[in-house]
């Protein structure tokens, strides 16, 4: 089969789409045909050196988010998927996914919902169980309260808006003026044009911040929070001490694989309260091009890889 594989880190150069033996389901595992796969920062943070920190074994596979369809189910009795059944999740192996097919636990994947494609399918658990364990496990939020969302047109923010909408949450989004219109349309009731307006003197006396940004912004939304509300970051731990200054709780999310969650996560893309936007869909062979653009910043959305 094919598949974008990398034999020692470094940069765009080291990549490239070979052939390689295709996988066989172990233990409690299913063999996927992939139709799809989503380009994260992290894959290309791991071609960069970050799989070696992970201690990830060369070579390897890149990609950690794909949908497809079930070739084989498990040899070990895993029966809640059958041959034929179209799913999507999330790699906790953190590759495997820039493939024709891969082989992974069968408690990794849901069944895809009839409504959606492929594509859309594979843009949603990463930035779905990021927002979700970000807003819910670490920041608490409930009905009824308040919570600012910085980045909240992006992969991981745009999630999060819709999820704490849909919450019964008060949402206010901060983006850029452009995505004001895409925001509003994830359920936003307030939204911040960071571009044309100090946010910190727009809202104050929140519940909750959800960042996705980091640096400087992360500094400044302190000044929203009332005391005993909760910062919680996707980038960096808040420091510390500017948490104990402004009477706050201060928190990052590592997004771990949740299987509960994600069927969660699930029912809300089933009964279309819960969808993403894909900007980019390229072919395999033009991964290189796919990692650029994620790295740069400004895809405008989820890229995919089609094998």
């Amino acid at each position: 089969m094919k598949a974008v594989r990398i034999e020692h880190y470094g940069n765009k150069d080291v990549m490239e789409l070979a052939e390689v033996e295709q996988p066989n389901p172990g233990p409690g595992q299913v063999l996927v045909k992939v139709k799809a796969a989503a380009v994260n920062p992290v894959d290309w943070k791991i071609r960069d050196g970050l799989g070696e920190m992970f201690g990830m074994k060369l070579p390897l596979i890149l990609g950690c988010e794909v949908a497809g369809t079930v070739e084989s189910p498990s040899r070990t009795g895993v029966n809640d998927l059958a041959a034929g059944d179209e799913v999507y999740g999330y790699l906790s192996a953190h590759s495997g996914g820039y493939a024709e097919y891969v082989a992974a636990p069968a408690n990794e994947f849901v069944r895809k919902p009839k409504q959606i494609d492929f594509n859309t399918a594979a843009s949603i658990p990463v930035g779905a169980l990021t927002a979700w364990q970000g807003i819910f496990d670490h920041g608490k939020l409930a009905n009824g309260q308040r919570i600012l969302i910085t980045g909240a047109s992006g992969a991981v923010g745009s999630m999060a808006v819709q999820l704490a909408k849909n919450k019964g949450s008060h949402v206010i989004g901060l983006a850029s003026g452009k995505n004001e219109e895409f925001v509003r349309t994830l359920g936003a009731d307030e939204f911040i044009d960071y571009k044309k307006a100090k946010f910190e003197d727009q809202v104050s006396d929140l519940d909750v911040v959800f960042d996705t940004v980091g640096g400087e912004t992360q500094l400044r939304v302190f000044q929203t929070l009332k005391r005993g509300g909760i910062l919680v970051s996707t980038v960096s731990l808040p420091p510390a001490e500017k948490a104990k200054e402004f009477g706050v709780t201060g928190a990052m999310v590592q997004m771990m694989p949740n299987r509960d969650q994600l069927a969660e996560i699930n029912r809300l893309v089933e009964t279309e309260k819960l969808k993403v936007r894909v900007a980019t869909v390229l072919p395999l062979a033009e991964v290189k091009k796919a990692l650029q653009l994620s790295a740069s910043g400004h895809a405008g959305g989820k890229i995919i890889l089609r094998p």
